[in-house]
């Protein structure tokens, strides 16, 4: 009995000397377990750290009766990060994982991590535990080193979203005419001293008497232009036209001699058929509708005056309320007036703010610098006005302050065109609402719009998507030169920056753009001379620190 109890034991043993020797002996030959990664240098991508691990194992290495345990990790300063475990076993391990062969075999996994602040610097390792079928006996395996850092260049996205403003439409110079017309018997170029002394005349000559006496307004040039009803042969009609420009003429010389301005330009149009559709359509006749048809019709005027005098009954109507007025020389003064100066309205939206006009107000408050002027023109400008522009653009104004909530309240009363629906996706990005974000930005299809959802694009991986949505962006051109950075394009990158020049919003982050195209290009001077003026930003300067991006510098 003692005998059989020895026999038992000494088999026990024998057999866990054996299960250890082979845990042993995969512990001591793991260095020739191969093992490659794609990407080689990991790459965050919207919150995620994902790769393609590829591991081989050896003939005569892997135990029939042995299971592997897998552990990748991601090993930083402060801490780690673990993915899922993977395992493996022998074929002849009854578990329910990847079996393999001790003949050799290579095997292919996806590994993911969740980022963490602190794994741009980094390295990426397999910590293998073997063990026996029943998992009594256990061996750790050296770690085998993977990859070393993670890329999180996306994480320079600028994610504040891009707030537009609508434009004012003040004229600095503001273009205008004085005119008078002189009219003119059937067939006759002579002047009438009615026509003279008659009220076009009177308001004509008070247009210049004002003009001349306001120091804002200039005469530009003068002309006189003189026409012929479309009656009878265009040979006749062209002379008539002349003719009533040189009595035109002499008209002016009469009335205007104690204006100092400069002689007409004398035009003679000969018959006036854009006139004469004019006054037809603008009037009462019955048959206009076919009077305007026939002018459609025919091109040549002696076709069209037959046709319109083969209407017997509508020609007697145009002969008496029509055709006389064409019979004119009109007297025109070209006038420019100068509008308030940039210096203007800034004193005027000081002193005298209701002397200010909605595009006035509009323009003033791009001239000022102090918010609380611009709120105020903006406000004026709303309840003077009721301008939906000046809503808007004082909503952006609170964005830029950081007012979400005055700039919603803004919103709530302004129409709900594609520049407000641009703001309240800014406003719902950064309120954290990237669905409602996408919506509006859809919806509004604006530039800043699209400039934002490439934000967004990029914040979510899209690289390709953002490239195109920021390649016509407005302001800014970070997010532009980011998204083709990410995308590979390094040209491209390099000329959005540099289409910036001087008037860069944000010159410390480009410049570290710069530096991260610089670093791939293999150019080591660009990459310390761009650095040094993104260290201005002692963010960025502490970003460098473990940037993967320029791994290769001693920085």
């Amino acid at each position: 009995m003692k005998k059989s109890l020895r026999i038992i034991l000494v088999a026990a043993l024998a057999i866990a000397a054996i299960g250890c020797s082979s845990l042993k002996k995969m512990q001591e030959q793991a260095e020739n377990v191969i093992v490659t990664c794609e990407p080689q240098v990991l790459e965050c991508i919207a919150g995620s750290i994902d790769a393609t691990v590829t591991v081989t194992y050896p003939a005569d290495y892997f135990n029939p009766k042995a299971i592997l345990e897998v552990t990748p990790v991601l090993v930083y300063d402060g801490g780690e990060v673990t993915a899922e475990k993977l395992y493996y076993q022998g074929p002849k391990v009854k578990e329910n994982y990847t079996v393999v062969s001790p003949d050799g075999q290579t095997v292919t996994e996806k590994i993911h991590f969740d980022y963490v602040k602190g794994v741009e610097k980094s390295v990426f390792e397999l910590r293998g535990v073997a063990m026996n079928k029943k998992k009594t006996k256990t061996a750790e395996l050296p770690s085998k080193k993977v990859a070393d850092g993670v890329n999180t260049t996306y994480m320079l996205v600028q994610q504040g979203g891009v707030v537009g403003s609508k434009a004012d439409s003040y004229q600095e110079v503001i273009p205008s005419t004085a005119e008078g017309q002189i009219q003119f018997a059937y067939n006759s170029a002579e002047l009438r001293n009615s026509e003279l002394k008659g009220q076009s005349m009177k308001d004509f000559l008070a247009a210049l008497d004002e003009i001349t006496s306001n120091n804002r307004k200039t005469v530009t040039g003068t002309e006189i232009i003189a026409y012929a009803s479309p009656e009878g042969s265009v040979e006749l009609n062209d002379a008539l036209s002349e003719k009533r420009g040189k009595s035109g003429n002499k008209a002016w010389d009469k009335l205007t001699k104690k204006y100092d301005i400069a002689s007409p330009d004398v035009q003679s149009k000969g018959e006036d058929w854009d006139g004469f559709q004019k006054l037809v359509g603008e009037s009462n006749i019955e048959d206009k509708d076919l009077i305007l048809r026939v002018l459609s019709m025919y091109s040549d005027p002696n076709v069209r005056e037959s046709e319109i005098r083969n209407m017997s009954e509508v020609f007697t109507t145009l002969k008496s309320e029509v055709l006389p007025g064409l019979r004119r020389s009109r007297l025109i003064a070209n006038v420019e007036y100068q509008n308030y100066t940039a210096d203007e309205l800034k004193q005027l939206a000081k002193d005298d703010i209701d002397a200010l006009d909605e595009e006035a107000l509009l323009r003033a408050a791009t001239l000022v610098d102090d918010n609380a002027e611009k709120e105020k023109i903006y406000k004026q400008a709303i309840d003077k006005f009721d301008s939906n522009r000046a809503k808007l653009n004082l909503a952006a104004l609170y964005m830029e302050e950081g007012k979400k909530a005055e700039a919603e309240q803004v919103l709530a009363t302004a129409k709900d065109d594609a520049d407000a629906k641009a703001t309240k996706g800014v406003i719902a990005l950064r309120n954290g609402d990237q669905e409602a974000a996408e919506k509006y930005f859809a919806e509004s299809g604006t530039p800043e719009a699209q400039a934002s959802q490439g934000a967004l694009d990029i914040l979510n991986g899209k690289y390709d998507k953002a490239a195109s949505e920021l390649a016509n962006a407005p302001g800014c051109k970070h997010n532009t030169a980011l998204a083709y950075i990410l995308v590979g394009k390094l040209d491209q990158a390099s000329a959005a920056l540099n289409s910036c020049g001087d008037k860069c919003c944000c010159p410390a982050k480009c410049a570290y753009l710069k530096a991260i195209i610089a670093a791939r290009q293999g150019k080591e001077s660009e990459v310390k001379a761009n650095l040094e003026k993104a260290y201005e930003d002692a963010e960025l300067k502490e970003r460098a620190k473990n940037d993967i991006e320029f791994a290769d510098y001693n920085l």
